[in-house]
Order: C-alpha cells, then structure tokens, then sequence
C-alpha cells in the first residue's frame, strides 16, 4: 500500500521517541486496541500494529463515517447544491409524511449536523426506507433546542447529498477527497434504498484515516489544492452547541459531526475503538484503530503520554524513520490437535453448524485451518442477512483443545469484533462475541443462551 504521509523520527519532529514508546505501551495495555499512527508537523512520527491485526487492510469506521459525511454536506454546500439553512422537507420531499408536524417543517440540514433534530430516541435503520422511518418519527422537541446522538440523521445528510448531486456520498467524495489523498478503494456499506449509510459503514486503512486527520489539521487544503472549503472545516471541527454535562471527552460539545476533546482537540471517532483526533495547538494527529468496549481509555493514554511530551526536545535532533514500535502480537487460543471429531448443529447465533476435526474447523460451509497458540488469516464470508458481519470476509483463526474442551477464536481484521466458540468439557457450546453490530439480528449469548440441536462425538 502507497504511503500517504512523509515519516520522520519524533526527534526531528521535536517529540521524544521515549513517548511514542510510552503510547504504545500504555494502548498495549489496553484490550483489543489494533494500531495506532502518530502525526506531526505532517509527518509520522510512530506507529504500531498488534498482530494479528494489520495496516494494509481496510477496516471499518463506524461513525467515524459521519465526519466523513460532513465533509461532503461542506462541499455540496461550496457548491451551491443545497445550503445549510434549507429546510429537510424541501430537499427531501419524497420521504415526508403527507403532514409533516411543526417541528418537522423547522427541520434544517444545520441541525442534522448537530444532532439537534429535536428526536428522543433513534429509530432502526435495518430493513424499510430509512429516510420516511426517520422523517416519521416524532421530533419531540423543537429542532436546535435538544441535542441527541443521531445517526439516522447523518443518514438524512447521505441521502441529501446523494439526491441533490446525483451520486452516492462515496462516489461524489472519489474525485474530490479520496482520490487526491491518494485512498485505495473505500467502501461505503448503504441502505435499502441504496444511498450511503452515512452515519456509518465506511470502511478504509489505518493510514488513510491518519491523512484524513492531516487534511482536517491544514483546514482541507492538501498539497496545494484545497479539497474543502476552509471555512467548512472550521465550522465542522468547532464547538457549536452544548451535549451534556460532564468532564469526559463525550460532554465537550460537538460540531457538525465531530466531537469536542479536552485539552483543544477534536475528534471523529467510531464505536469499538476508531479515533482520529486532532490537536491544532499541537501540530498533530492520533488515529487508533480497535475493538474494545471502554472509549475513553486510549484518549486518556493520548492525554497522558503524548501531551506532556511535545516540544519536549528542539526539533531537528534526529533524521530517519519514523519509529515503529515492535509489540507483542494478542495472544491465539493454546492448546492441541487432536483426531476427535465433534459436530454441532443448533439454532440462533452467526452461524449454524460447526464441526471440529484435526486442525480444521468448520462452520456453516467453511472450513478454516487453525493452529494452537498461532493466528492463521482464512476467508470466512460476511453474511448480514444471516446476523453475521457486515465489514470483509478475512478473519485470524486461532484455536486449541485442553483436556476435554476446545476453544477457538476469529477475529474479523476487517472489524472491531471478536467472535468466541468454546466447548466445555461436559459437551456444552457456547458461541459469544465481545463487541459489534452484525445485522439485524445480533446475536451475543452465553452458555445457557446456546441452544443445541443435535450433538455427535465421532472417533473419540
């Protein structure tokens, strides 16, 4: 994959490689953080990638998409398609409701941006026409005077996006943002009606999301050319109304579609452990990639070992590379091989049959070689009409037998989740997954959710 940022040693970028080192340890700490790319001054400065996870491959953004999003609200607006006080009923006429209510016709594309559409609760984006779904539910409060995290009104922006320049968000944004960052192919899951999922969906490389990040940095200009509107990137990445109270960095106010930080940074992030936060008083980036359920902890290790250390050393010590920081690859599940051959046939979860024999496990159609203590990358199909995954088909196989039971765990590289297979020693199996969304119907259980079916020991 092309590089899209020049590297540096953090020297040369006045930042002790001793912080890095400090970053990266500490995330190492941290369940199920997948990579990390530190920007300065324009340049990398470290990176780090714990196997088996990798930098090559696109993984998802989740709502990270919805800064992505914005971007593109901010350059059909440049463009005099919409504008950002014009009424939702006016460039939506399609999927309004044959009364719109009051709130409804107040409705304008600022507060979409905002999440301040005046909803109290989101409604499902699964099956249906999402924009008449949305535009149908009540808006409680007056637009602008409540604000709510909202994805189904990033959806909205897709979908305006979309019908006033004629191309889906991902189409409209290849010659305008992601060709010129140099992007190798995003992906952009959509709705049934087939616009862009907008609030989510995107999915794109760790080194994509830290140039994403630079361009915000420069206020859209790239390599001479400004790709959006500076004022727009100004507008979005600013505070413009409240969203709680609170000293986290969820209760800093938000913009249109990023996240106020402490410290005066902001930030697009996504569920599971997706970041790119920007520090203008700093000159710098952070993108994080992960799969984990507890958010705040890699800002607070960004926080505490990044911050102190900037312009800790003069600039122009050191030349070379970036520092890539070696880490301990997430342990595989250990165990053995064995001849055994165990077959499950059961009802409800991701998949529906699973068998193990020898080094092969086999679910549904596919078989997948693993190996004890050891990640080996096999294919294993998305499925979402059947609640399995939505982002790529690549998965890390790692699985083992210890005395009468087997374990096994995949772990999507394109995805933040984890799913779990484990067979105890009294024949029970059980099938869990730590994080994700995997469809519209999600399946997370535990041993005494697993329901068996049918159950066969072959050549014990």
């Amino acid at each position: 994959m092309p590089l899209l940022l020049p590297r540096s040693t953090p020297e040369q970028q006045a930042l002790p490689t001793a912080a890095i080192e400090r970053l990266v340890a500490a995330l190492g700490r941290i369940a199920h953080v997948h990579t990390v790319t530190v920007v300065r001054h324009g340049h990398v400065v470290g990176e780090a990638t714990w196997a088996p996870y990798e930098r090559e491959g696109r993984t998802a953004m989740y709502s990270i998409s919805k800064s992505f999003t914005s971007m593109a609200v901010g350059m059909a607006i440049g463009e005099g398609r919409f504008g950002l006080e014009d009424r939702v009923i006016d460039l939506l006429p399609d999927a309004v409701p044959a009364e719109p209510s009051e709130h409804l016709a107040q409705l304008c594309v600022r507060h979409l941006l905002t999440m301040t559409t005046g909803h109290t609760s989101e409604v499902e984006l699964w099956d249906g026409d999402w924009a008449r779904e949305t535009l149908a539910a009540e808006l409680v409060h007056a637009p602008g005077t409540h604000w709510m995290y909202n994805t189904p009104a990033t959806y909205l922006l897709s979908l305006i996006v979309q019908t006033r320049t004629g191309e889906r968000v991902l189409d409209y944004l290849r010659p305008r943002l992601f060709d010129p960052l140099g992007f190798v192919d995003p992906l952009w899951l959509q709705s049934p009606s087939g616009a862009d999922a907008g609030g989510f969906g995107l999915s794109i490389r760790p080194e994509e999301l830290a140039a994403f990040g630079q361009l915000l940095l420069q206020r859209g200009s790239w390599k001479g050319r400004q790709l959006v509107p500076a004022e727009w990137v100004d507008q979005a990445t600013r505070w413009q109304v409240a969203n709680g109270p609170g000293e986290s960095d969820w209760n800093q106010g938000y913009g249109f579609q990023f996240w106020q930080c402490r410290h005066g940074a902001y930030r697009g992030d996504g569920a599971f452990g997706q970041y790119v936060v920007v520090m203008p008083e700093h000159d710098a980036v952070v993108a994080i990639t992960g799969g984990l359920p507890d958010m705040q902890l890699p800002l607070d290790a960004v926080w505490a070992e990044l911050l102190p250390a900037f312009d800790a050393v003069p600039a122009g010590v050191d030349e070379g590379p970036a520092v890539v920081v070696p880490t301990e690859p997430i342990p595989a599940p250990d165990g053995d091989v064995r001849d055994a051959e165990v077959a499950f046939e059961y009802e409800g979860g991701p998949v529906r049959r699973l068998r193990v024999a020898g080094g092969v496990l086999a679910i549904d159609e596919h078989e997948l070689a693993f190996r004890p203590g050891e990640w080996t990358v096999a294919v294993f199909p998305a499925d979402p009409a059947a609640g399995r995954f939505w982002y790529g088909d690549r998965v890390a196989v790692g699985g083992g037998w210890n005395g009468d039971g087997f374990a096994a765990e995949l772990r999507l590289l394109g995805d933040a989740s984890t799913l779990r297979l484990v067979l105890d020693g009294a024949g029970r199996l059980s099938i869990t997954q730590d994080v994700g969304f995997d469809g519209p119907d999600v399946w997370q259980g535990d041993p005494t959710q697993a329901v068996v079916a049918h159950q066969s020991v072959v050549s014990p």
